[in-house]
């Protein structure tokens, strides 16, 4: 949880660069970034996850497998390379835009490798330790991009430079941290048949893994080069907000991945685990998705240099976004839970099918909304895959669905933004609106029953 205090000095660190260089050149490197991101699967092909899942379920898989792993990683991440320049290209990207996306997927694959790391300390169940290498790898970001500010020597080439050599210092000490973890450095030896057996488990995973970048990236290239840079701009500064709201999703989530696989045998188990991941993922965001809906203006005070129509096209984006988190918070736990537990395909399915719907619309819908449109599209297409989800949760696992516990939940949301809504009609401040909001959205957990007073007895007594 540490990650969550890191990623709010980031994002206004981000929005003071943005609110410096323009909405159409950070739109262009937002585009770049997203493209990276998608692209990036082919440089992991599902390995970190893989990795996860089998070091959770069997302490000796890492011994032997790792010294294999390290040496195809780095064949891969040549593959990524070339194709991700090439796909630049033929998207019609000039010199220059190319070179910033040659150092962007460098960046990628220095910030990948870490993640590799990463997953040894989760699938070890180090869920402490990982928080701490998080914290690192934001907090190197932050001090370097806020040196960059300092000297008020900002351009998008030294920033995405700085970005790199931030993502190179992070992966050495993820490194030598693992490395001490191990009992001492892992030399690469490629086994050829060892390899060809991990890339035939992993590549599952690296599927979904490719599907999901598309259906999350894919909105920002698609309105850089369908609307211009100017609205992907618009659309990364709400998104940008979006993005932290997730981060709180992508740090609780793996461990629920690892702690699913490492329950796999036990069906009970399992039930218990979502009734406590549901709770987990969704409940704090209900407060969150509440407070954006009301006073999500206020997240966009940095922004000087923009018009007043600029700052009302990132409001609606906001807005529309935080909706998908919202459905993202009740049900991404789902996706989860299918994934570990080797029911990759149909999830894959699943998410290709979101995909087209979100191409067809964007196409369709992009050349006259812009950002907003693109971010109504995302909504659409989260209710679509989230549906999914449940349906095969029901019909593929012993796993039964908590409906009761997601009636609560709903129950909560209307119930806080009912109150909200009262309260910016009787006060009219947002500060004295979200403190109040809080004490009673504490309140309505307890209504709801989504915390209890035994549960809270049993965590004292814990402590």
């Amino acid at each position: 949880m540490l990650n969550l205090a890191v990623k709010p000095g980031w994002i206004l660190l981000e929005n003071l660069v943005q609110d410096r260089l323009g909405h159409a050149a950070f739109g262009t490197f937002t585009a770049l970034s997203a493209l990276a991101l998608v692209v990036a699967a082919v440089s992991d092909v599902g390995l970190t996850q893989h990795l996860t899942r089998r070091v959770a379920a069997d302490s000796e898989f890492l011994s032997e497998h790792l010294p294999t792993l390290l040496p195809l990683k780095g064949w891969l991440s040549g593959v990524f390379l070339a194709l991700m320049l090439g796909i630049g290209w033929a998207l019609g990207y000039d010199a220059r835009a190319l070179g910033w996306l040659a150092l962007i997927g460098l960046t990628m694959l220095l910030t990948q490798y870490a993640q590799f790391l990463r997953g040894v300390v989760q699938g070890q169940q180090r869920f402490g330790l990982d928080a701490g290498l998080s914290v690192v790898e934001k907090g190197g970001l932050l001090v370097a991009v806020g040196a960059l500010l300092l000297v008020n020597q900002a351009s998008m080439t030294r920033y995405i430079s700085t970005r790199l050599a931030a993502a190179a210092v992070v992966c050495g000490v993820f490194s030598v941290v693992v490395a001490r973890l191990l009992g001492g450095w892992v030399w690469p030896r490629l086994n050829r048949s060892g390899a060809r057996g991990l890339l035939r488990e992993s590549l599952p995973l690296a599927l979904i893994t490719l599907l999901y970048g598309l259906n999350e990236r894919i909105d920002a290239v698609m309105i850089e080069r369908l609307a211009g840079p100017r609205e992907a701009g618009l659309y990364a500064g709400a998104y940008r907000w979006t993005d932290a709201a997730m981060m709180y999703l992508w740090t609780v989530l793996p461990l629920f991945f690892a702690r699913f696989a490492h329950a796999a045998a036990a069906a009970a188990d399992r039930a218990a685990l979502l009734r406590v991941g549901q709770r987990v993922a969704a409940a704090p965001l209900l407060l969150v998705v509440v407070g954006v809906l009301m006073r999500g203006d206020v997240l966009f005070w940095q922004f000087a240099n923009s018009t007043p129509a600029e700052l009302s096209r990132m409001t609606w984006c906001l807005r529309l976004l935080f909706l998908n988190v919202l459905v993202h918070g009740f049900f991404a736990v789902y996706s989860t839970l299918l994934t570990s537990t080797y029911l990759e395909r149909p999830v894959a399915r699943l998410v290709a099918v979101s995909i087209g719907l979100n191409v067809l619309l964007n196409l369709w819908l992009l050349p006259r909304g812009g950002a907003v449109a693109a971010a109504a599209n995302t909504l659409v297409c989260a209710v679509a895959v989230s549906g999914g989800y449940v349906w095969l949760v029901a019909r593929r696992t012993p796993t039964a669905v908590p409906w009761a516990l997601l009636a609560r939940l709903a129950v909560a949301f209307g119930l806080a933004l009912g109150a909200w809504f009262v309260l910016k009609v009787w006060l009219d401040n947002w500060l004295i609106e979200s403190v109040l909001m809080t004490g009673m959205f504490v309140v309505i957990l307890f209504l709801t029953g989504l915390v209890t007073r035994a549960e809270l007895r049993a965590l004292r007594t814990a402590a």
